[in-house]
């Protein structure tokens, strides 16, 4: 009955190590899942695949040391190995469940962006006709600036055209001014010489009357000496 026992615990040693094992291989796994889920969305199913086959291999396991550990005649060892497999039973079906989450919270993830993917392309034709609608906007806005920039030099030549000939005609009548003021100047210049003129005539009517007189004077005065 001893050997019986000990090969018994034997058995359900290595069933029970190998076990563990995958356990180990499998929580791995689905820590690897959810780090790579809190990145972006990912085809993780070779992982997932592997992962599943590892929980299932450790269930395999459990039926097998579920049947072993009812074999053992002590009762000490037969509540050990009792407890130590529904231990194992218990992680797996707990990483089981951890799996599952995940699957459902990626193949969800992929869904939302698929969806967002489709819905991006939907939008994109809508897109381009509102683009081209404002490009059609942004080239008549252009083309009205360009009209009024082009209405705002003419203005400013033309206005720059009359100035000029506003000064051309200040110009004009500066010099009409000038104009007759020598014309003014000259007949002013032409009156002053006839009155020079006339008075030099009478100077020399003045001149020759004094002659006369003082002739006259003369000669009466020796007259009346005589």
């Amino acid at each position: 009955m001893a050997t019986g026992i000990v090969g018994g615990g034997g058995s359900l040693s290595e069933v029970h190590s190998n076990a563990k094992r995958i356990l180990l291989r499998a929580r791995d796994g689905i820590e690897r899942l959810e780090r790579f889920e809190s990145a972006a969305p990912m085809d993780s199913s070779d992982l997932v695949s592997s992962v599943k086959r590892d929980i299932t291999e450790v269930q395999s396991l459990c039926s097998n040391m579920d049947g072993l550990w009812r074999s053992i005649s002590v009762k000490s060892q037969r509540d050990l190995w009792r407890r130590k497999t529904e231990q194992v039973g218990e992680e797996a079906e707990y990483l089981n469940q951890s799996l599952e989450k995940y699957m459902w919270r990626n193949q969800k993830k992929m869904l939302e962006a698929k969806e967002r993917a489709d819905l991006l392309g939907r939008r994109s034709g809508e897109g381009a006709h509102i683009l081209q609608i404002f490009d059609d906007e942004a080239q008549a806005m252009n083309s009205v600036k360009n009209s009024k920039r082009l209405l705002e030099d003419s203005y400013s030549s033309g206005v720059a055209i009359l100035s000029k000939y506003a000064e051309q005609r200040d110009r004009l009548k500066g010099a009409q001014r000038k104009a007759l003021d020598v014309l003014n100047t000259v007949g002013l210049s032409n009156s002053v010489l006839r009155l020079i003129e006339r008075r030099n005539r009478v100077d020399t009517w003045i001149k020759y009357a004094g002659m006369m007189a003082t002739i006259v004077v003369l000669y009466l005065f020796i007259k009346w000496t005589r």
